[in-house]
């Protein structure tokens, strides 16, 4: 145990003195956090108010098209094809042509461009088209349109899970599938990049000769669980400070965006709608919870969640998830000269790893699917699968059989691993197959 822990810390403060290491732990979360801010930036700052001639030749749209800092209207009588050399001279950029039919053809209405139209104003366009036509019909049949208003209700449920006790909880499915979905992608992506790391570790000190020297004073063993720890603890390290950075100067740039932009672009597409569309969500707005009662509402629920639990499972299924496939990442690095090497040996590894992250992701908040049930109890996809049933909650003994097998079956790996280990290590300038690493489990000593 003590040449573990001294082949632990020295892996650990190896990596940790790197510069590479706090490089890319710093410069990370500054890119994932400058990108979003330049890319908000971008959408507010970038686009130019746009010219849009109108040619009503229904004459039934006049004043409905108002004006914003994005979109400016212009009524033409013009032929059509006058309003297109306008278009070609640049002094508009889109001609939209309402035809004397629209009421009975409503795809009849033609947008022309010279460079292309944003989904946002061809929207824009045809929203104003649409409500209008169906005012007119509406009217036509003789209906009011507050009617149609009032009669627009919005519905929600709650979920109430019932034990077999006859326990009733309260249930938020879509907080539960937020956080299985999250908790899948963290553990793929954790248990694949530290192993990754592992097995580059064991294929320098391999290519390198360093293990020659090393290999004399401690077991191969030894060896490789201090190294599958200390790679584990320096992999969490830097998981656990680009969490912190990244959420520190999320923080602080949102702060710093020009939040009345917002406000400011929220204001004037209010401006543009219709009084009807306006006292619409006004009222909606009366019989719906605000956005901070929503949040709230999410956050109350969310803590119906056996929090607690889940966060002991994330460990315990990420400590054997990573133990299980960082071993085996350990012997397929000590079997190879280098990295190119490796492929053939990756996608029985990755196999697995990918059934189990799509079907996590897939069957996200499907919570008795058949699939994510076996793939929760399989050992080698149970670390990821097993994270998306757990929200919404897990019979005890489907949990502590599928933990039970991770166990045994992660033991039996670690020793299989071993044995590999223990002759790879040594072995220089032959590619082996997999029937050569299989005879290697039999060499005794």
């Amino acid at each position: 145990m003590k040449n573990i822990l001294l082949i632990l810390r020295r892996e650990y403060l190896v990596r940790i003195k790197k510069k590479s290491f706090w490089v890319m732990t710093l410069l990370m979360p500054i890119l994932i956090s400058g990108f979003y801010a330049l890319l908000f930036w971008g959408v507010f700052n970038s686009q130019e108010q746009q010219k849009v001639s109108i040619i009503d030749e229904s004459g039934a749209f006049t004043q409905k098209f108002k004006n914003s800092e994005k979109v400016k209207f212009e009524y033409l009588k013009l032929p059509l094809d006058s309003a297109i050399s306008r278009l070609n001279q640049k002094q508009t950029d889109i001609v939209a042509v309402i035809p004397q039919n629209i009421m009975d053809d409503p795809s009849s209405l033609r947008i022309y461009t010279g460079k292309g139209v944003g989904f946002e104003i061809q929207n824009k366009i045809e929203n104003i088209i649409q409500n209008e036509i169906r005012n007119v019909k509406l009217a036509k049949a003789g209906i009011d349109q507050k009617i149609l208003e009032e009669a627009d209700v919005n519905v929600s449920s709650k979920v109430v899970v019932v034990s077999k006790e006859g326990e009733q909880k309260e249930q938020n499915t879509l907080a539960s599938t937020i956080l299985g979905t999250i908790t899948v992608i963290l553990m793929f992506s954790t248990v694949v990049g530290f192993g990754v790391q592992v097995m580059r570790g064991v294929i320098e000190e391999k290519t390198n000769r360093i293990i020659e020297v090393i290999i004399s004073s401690v077991k191969p063993f030894q060896l490789m669980m201090g190294k599958i720890l200390g790679v584990g603890m320096v992999g969490l390290t830097q998981f656990a400070l680009w969490i912190t950075l990244t959420f520190a100067l999320t923080t602080v740039s949102s702060s710093l965006l020009p939040a009345n932009q917002i406000k400011k672009a929220a204001q004037q597409q209010m401006s543009e709608m219709p009084q009807k569309d306006k006292d619409k969500i006004a009222k909606k707005v009366t019989e719906t919870p605000s956005d901070a009662g929503k949040v709230m509402g999410f956050l109350k629920s969310a803590k119906s969640l056996n929090i607690p639990l889940i966060i002991g499972c994330f460990l315990f299924y990420f400590l054997f998830g990573y133990l299980f496939y960082a071993s085996v990442y350990g012997a397929i690095g000590s079997a190879v000269d280098n990295e190119t090497d490796t492929q053939q040996f990756m996608f029985p590894i990755m196999l697995p790893l990918l059934a189990g992250y799509l079907i996590g992701l897939m069957t996200a908040g499907q919570a008795d699917n058949k699939l994510l049930f076996w793939a929760s109890i399989i050992p080698f996809t149970a670390p990821i699968t097993m994270m998306a049933r757990l929200p919404f909650g897990v019979e005890p003994w489907e949990l502590i059989l599928s933990m039970t097998l991770l166990v045994i079956s992660t033991i039996g790996m670690v020793w299989l691993a071993a044995k590999i280990y223990r002759v790879g290590i040594l072995m220089y300038g032959k590619k082996p197959s997999f029937k050569e690493i299989g005879k290697w489990l039999f060499y005794k000593g």
